[in-house]
């Protein structure tokens, strides 16, 4: 027990919490120093000082921010660069400060009434390689960190304060100017008034402050939802979401659908739980934060090229891009390399290489614009490959959604408008082809979508903008996509004897698609042939195919960033003398269709309207674009007026009545019409008559008899002629 009586030395240190303090202080003094020298004399070249005139003339035209590059910053002082990197709350403030101090001695003396400095908001960017949103841990909490994405939601502006000033009801104390964190996170009042009254009066209650809101200083705040990019996502995994938080000159930046780079600081919040219904009472669960990016900086794709989501091109790429370029049988390279375990179709496969390329978009003078975008339609059996080639697209083309017609309602693919859980406003949340702004939209069972969600996509497939006008929010988003649709005939497969019948789709939507492929499974025992031994090559050597590929075929991840590279670089026109020959040769397309529809008496499904000529205009830019050519030459013109032959006009033709009632000659189909023409004049709308005593008319005139029956049951089919009385009679609809 030696030592309990021992008179210990006991001390508090009440000093080197200070000293700590202190220490820190100066050195963000000092950092401040720094950051002004940055501001005031980083330049590149001899004169061109960089964020000094920045900060001036923005300063002048009442824009108060400036952008800062990391890069820069780096080059300039290493230190400095790495304290905003690691501990961005606290120098970022310091360096607003430091802003602020240079942009007063640049701008005095100022003019009356406006001696009052106000304060500047520093953004940044940085040239570094983002992270991705799945690989984000609890360790860069607070740091910085750039991460690309889609916006899907935005919510309309709030103010948030920065410095409040509360009062105390019962003894009327006021402070004012307390400070508030940026971010989501708030202020909690005092529970307890500090001033203790010399026994004077009652002591003051619990809770006794309030908020006084003409001393309060605001700045604007929008929270944005950000969705990670569908590259991204492991297969069958739903994307995740991150909260982001904008103040000041970055709100109202971006719309839902663009795809950004995002540059903040990695935050946390509270997690409130709410009480039961009805009660209205929020809990805070104890040690529970949700992440949220409080924003620095936002780069929009697109709007300069050499920031993107996608990886820049590097030196060696462009030289093999000018190669492939160069390539005379490229086109042909190209549509070969498109889904090559799929055996034939090249003609599709050409057409879709046109797709992913796409024409030129106009901005007209008056402010119109007319699209650049090809649309595809492919009609036919099942079977014949529709989906694989989708599927394709889906992973070759550089922003590509895919979705099925029976799954997606006119909401989810257009826009749609949702109540925010927490501040109870309407949001907006881009759809399907929002979020495909720039790339193809792949729809599956185009057929199998209902007819009010079909209608749907007019506006966005033509104008390419969605307008909406639900809930209070009237607003337009830009839709500049690409559709390529599959479907199957009504019938399940293509009836050649129904002929126009096959295809269930109103003019309207037709006429939207560039080109419209009707996809036949033929029986023919040569094709037969080769097709199963297609089969059962790719089947017995599936693993070795995707090692070696075949002679003069592009690899999909080269072919994705060449469509690319032609996107963002080339806009082709067209040549006046091959402008000449289209516009001869459209003029000659819609005389034949006329003397089409004057012989057989009724108008085509898929009509040949202005919108076409367009069409061909853009599949020959398209395939400009896909050897960097500045104009479209006679020879595109030729290739797309053959593509746009052997698509839409095949497909305008097969409705006819010739080819589809299994009679091929001219005189067959001569009877056929004249049998029509006579039954129609026999018996007006509303009349029934028996069909014997028809037949034996008819057969009397020594016309044959399964011809008679053959437009009987075609009548019928199409709704003119309606069986009644046990299929005795015949009565007449229309």
């Amino acid at each position: 027990m030696e030592g309990f009586d021992d008179p210990g030395v006991f001390f508090s240190d009440n000093f080197t919490v200070e000293n700590e303090v202190h220490e820190n202080r100066v050195n963000l003094q000092h950092s401040k120093k720094k950051f002004k020298e940055f501001i005031r004399q980083f330049h590149e070249g001899n004169f061109n000082y960089k964020y000094r005139d920045t900060l001036k003339r923005n300063y002048n035209l009442r824009q108060y921010w400036m952008e800062i590059n990391l890069e820069d910053l780096a080059a300039f002082d290493e230190s400095l660069a790495e304290k905003i990197q690691k501990l961005p709350t606290e120098y970022l403030s310091v360096l607003e400060e430091a802003a602020k101090d240079v942009a007063d001695e640049l701008t005095a003396p100022r003019p009356e009434g406006e001696e009052k400095m106000e304060d500047i908001q520093v953004l940044l960017c940085s040239d570094a390689h983002p992270s991705s949103l799945r690989g984000m841990k609890p360790d860069i909490v607070s740091k910085l960190v750039k991460i690309p994405g889609i916006i899907v939601s935005a919510s309309g502006i709030r103010s948030k304060a920065t410095k409040i000033a509360i009062q105390c009801r019962s003894c009327k104390v006021t402070q004012v100017n307390i400070p508030i964190k940026p971010g989501l996170e708030g202020y909690t009042l005092p529970r307890k008034c500090s001033t203790e009254q010399a026994g004077v009066g009652p002591k003051c209650p619990l809770d006794p402050f309030f908020i006084m809101p003409d001393k309060c200083h605001c700045v604007d705040f929008q929270v944005l939802k950000l969705q990670e990019l569908p590259d991204h996502i492991p297969q069958g995994e739903m994307p995740r979401h991150l909260q982001l938080y904008c103040d000041r000159y970055l709100c109202d930046r971006v719309v839902p659908g663009n795809r950004v780079l995002i540059l903040g600081i990695y935050s946390i919040k509270k997690v409130s739980k709410t009480g039961g219904k009805g009660t209205g009472k929020e809990k805070t669960l104890v040690g529970v934060r949700a992440p949220y990016i409080r924003v620095l900086g936002i780069s929009i794709d697109g709007e300069n090229t050499n920031i993107g989501t996608q990886p820049p091109v590097t030196s060696e790429e462009e030289d093999l891009f000018t190669r492939l370029a160069a390539d005379p049988n490229l086109y042909e390279r190209i549509a070969k390399s498109i889904a090559p375990s799929i055996f034939g179709a090249i003609d599709i496969k050409k057409a879709i290489a046109c797709l992913l390329f796409g024409g030129s978009r106009k901005l007209m003078p008056d402010g119109l614009c007319r699209r650049g975008d090809i649309n595809i339609l492919m009609l036919g059996d099942p079977g014949t490959a529709k989906s694989q080639l989708l599927k394709f697209v889906e992973r070759v083309a550089p922003i590509a959604v895919y979705t099925s017609g029976k799954g997606s309602s006119a909401a989810g693919l257009t826009a749609s408008v949702s109540r925010d859980p927490v501040t109870r406003n309407f949001v907006m949340e881009g759809g399907a082809m929002v979020l495909a702004d720039g790339g193809v939209v792949c729809i599956d069972e185009f057929d199998k979508m209902k007819e009010d969600d079909r209608v749907a996509i007019h506006e966005a497939m033509e104008q390419q903008t969605i307008s909406i006008a639900k809930a209070g929010i009237t607003t337009t988003l830009n839709t500049r996509c690409s559709v390529l649709a599959a479907a199957n005939s009504v019938f399940g497969r293509w009836d050649d004897i129904k002929g126009e019948e096959n295809i269930d789709f109103m003019p309207t939507i037709l006429s939207r698609f560039d080109m419209i492929f009707i996809v036949k499974d033929e029986h023919e025992h040569n094709r037969d042939i080769t097709l199963a031994k297609h089969v059962m090559n790719i089947h017995c050597n599936a693993g070795q195919i995707t090692e070696q590929s075949i002679e003069g075929e592009i690899p999909v991840h080269i072919l994705k960033k060449y469509i690319n590279y032609c996107r963002t670089r080339c806009g082709p026109r067209l040549g006046s003398e091959a402008g000449d020959k289209l516009k001869n040769r459209y003029v000659m397309m819609r005389a034949g269709t006329r003397e089409h529809e004057k012989d057989a008496e009724k108008r085509l499904s898929i009509p040949i309207t202005i919108r076409q000529l367009e069409a061909i205009i853009r599949i020959s830019e398209a395939l400009a674009k896909m050897q960097l050519q500045p104009f479209a030459t006679e020879l595109h013109i030729n290739e797309a007026l053959r593509l746009f032959h052997v698509s839409t006009l095949e497909a305008a033709m097969s409705g006819s009545l010739a080819g589809a009632e299994g009679f091929t000659s001219e005189e067959d189909h001569e009877i056929l019409t004249r049998i029509e023409k006579q039954l129609k004049s026999r018996f007006p709308i509303g009349h029934q008559v028996s069909e014997q005593n028809i037949v034996k008319d008819f057969l009397k005139q020594s016309f044959p008899e399964r011809a008679i029956y053959k437009v009987i049951h075609t009548m019928i089919r199409r709704g003119e002629l309606q069986h009644r009385l046990q299929r005795k009679m015949l009565y007449r609809l229309h």
